[in-house]
């Protein structure tokens, strides 16, 4: 754990911010932030009598910061959405984040969006294991827009 007391002592007595990190064993990043933390809290080197080092840690970081609230996204729609064709999850996320900016939420990134997408679905739908012998038969999946193939014979366009 970072010695807040000390950085503020060695800061008193003079020392620059690259000294105080080499002697507590930080970043000078970390060095800087205390001590601006500090100033703007109006703590300097001696601290009040009595105050530990679990009170000045809180005083510098209070832990009841607020955290962000993200907008967690309506999954049902996302699903059904997804079933539509052209559709996909990058899709479906930008029109997310732009509601969410029109809202003034905040939106997940596009990983947490498809982790908690992910999760949706292993918990809503259903899936089937087919049982068979490797080359026994051959299943074709289609994805996207129907093709068509040519009659040889007539030319005419077959759809498949």
């Amino acid at each position: 754990m970072t010695n807040y007391r000390e950085i503020l002592r060695l800061s008193c007595l003079g020392l620059n911010k690259a000294q105080i990190a080499g002697a507590c064993g930080c970043s000078r990043t970390t060095v800087i932030k205390v001590l601006n933390i500090a100033a703007a809290q109006g703590l300097s080197y001696p601290l009040p009598y009595g105050m530990s080092d679990k009170q000045l840690a809180d005083t510098l970081f209070p832990a009841n910061a607020a955290k962000p609230e993200y907008k967690m996204p309506d999954y049902e729609y996302v699903a059904h959405e997804m079933q539509k064709s052209g559709v996909t999850l990058n899709l479906l996320w930008l029109e997310y984040c732009e509601q969410c900016r029109n809202n003034k939420e905040l939106p997940y990134q596009l990983t947490q969006f498809k982790k908690y997408y992910r999760d949706y679905n292993a918990k809503n739908s259903a899936t089937m294991h087919l049982e068979h012998k490797p080359g026994e038969i051959m299943q074709v999946d289609w994805a996207g827009d129907t093709t068509h193939i040519i009659d040889t014979d007539t030319g005419e366009p077959i759809p498949v």
